[in-house]
């Protein structure tokens, strides 16, 4: 399967602890050669790096992880492909606007014979059922609310509704941003950790590198990190249950409503927490 990484915090922060770990896991700790990307927000812009190339032997991937680019909301992602030929256009995550802001979506699964009616207003540039099931949930969210975007908890049930309807044709892990919410859907294997006031040392499980958390953050700093699997073996992390859709903001979940989405459970395997 597909690796997810994401971050959102309450202050601007690198993502380059997390990053080191999660790159090592596209061709050197783990088999997912088929590319990689990561997206940061800035403001109402986004810089966006993707190469098809195996990410724990890219010199992109070797730029980001010395690059302290501080973000409010980050979403990478590392391919195994399933769908689609290994290329730039198929490489994960995919941007478009909606609203008059930016969107990044990365996916992790296999959705088998969807190829829902597309309105043209989004269409896919590759040849992934992710990128396609990005452009459907674009195209349904501009139908369902034209005059703009709602408010966060209409969104979230919007968002859960579309979950539940394209997880039922297969796996569907998904992260979701606008640069504002991170939405975070759990379809077979997903885990968050908040990290806050005490901060603790850190320890990557695909590095030998630890970090002091009290040594670069201040007391109000939080940050949470959503992963397909653990990062760190020395940390508590929190498993998703199957079938969920989260909301964060501010670095920590926000309950919008209902999380349950009635997309098909897949067999999880034993938590890494």
């Amino acid at each position: 399967m597909c690796q997810l990484l994401g971050m959102n915090c309450n202050v601007p922060t690198d993502i380059c602890f997390s990053f080191t770990g999660f790159r090592a896991r596209g061709g050197l700790t783990d088999h997912h050669r088929d590319g990689w990307g990561i997206a940061f927000f800035e403001g109402k812009g986004v810089r966006v790096f993707l190469d098809p190339a195996p990410s724990a032997h890219s010199p992109v991937a070797e730029l980001v992880k010395h690059y302290p680019i501080r973000s409010l909301n980050v979403i990478a992602h590392i391919r195994k492909a399933t769908q689609g030929e290994v290329r730039l256009e198929n490489t994960h995550p995919f941007q478009r606007e909606l609203w008059g802001r930016y969107w990044i979506f990365a996916h992790n699964g296999n959705l088998k014979h969807f190829t829902p009616p597309l309105s043209g207003r989004f269409l896919p540039v590759g040849t992934t059922d992710s990128e396609h099931a990005f452009c459907h949930i674009l195209d349904a969210l501009a139908t369902r609310f034209p005059q703009g975007r709602p408010a966060a908890a209409e969104l979230h049930a919007a968002l859960r509704e579309l979950a539940c309807e394209i997880g039922s044709l297969g796996e569907f892990n998904f992260l979701l941003s606008d640069g504002d919410w991170l939405f975070a859907h759990c379809s077979s294997r997903l885990s968050y950790i908040i990290r806050q006031a005490p901060f603790t040392i850190a320890h990557l499980s695909d590095e030998d590198l630890a970090l002091d958390f009290n040594q670069v953050t201040q007391p109000q700093d939080r940050v949470a990190i959503i992963a397909t699997t653990a990062l760190t073996d020395n940390e508590r992390w929190i498993a998703i249950p199957p079938g969920n859709l989260l909301a964060f903001h501010d670095g920590m979940p926000v309950a919008l409503g209902e999380t349950r989405t009635i997309a098909q459970d897949f067999p999880r395997p034993p938590s890494d927490a």
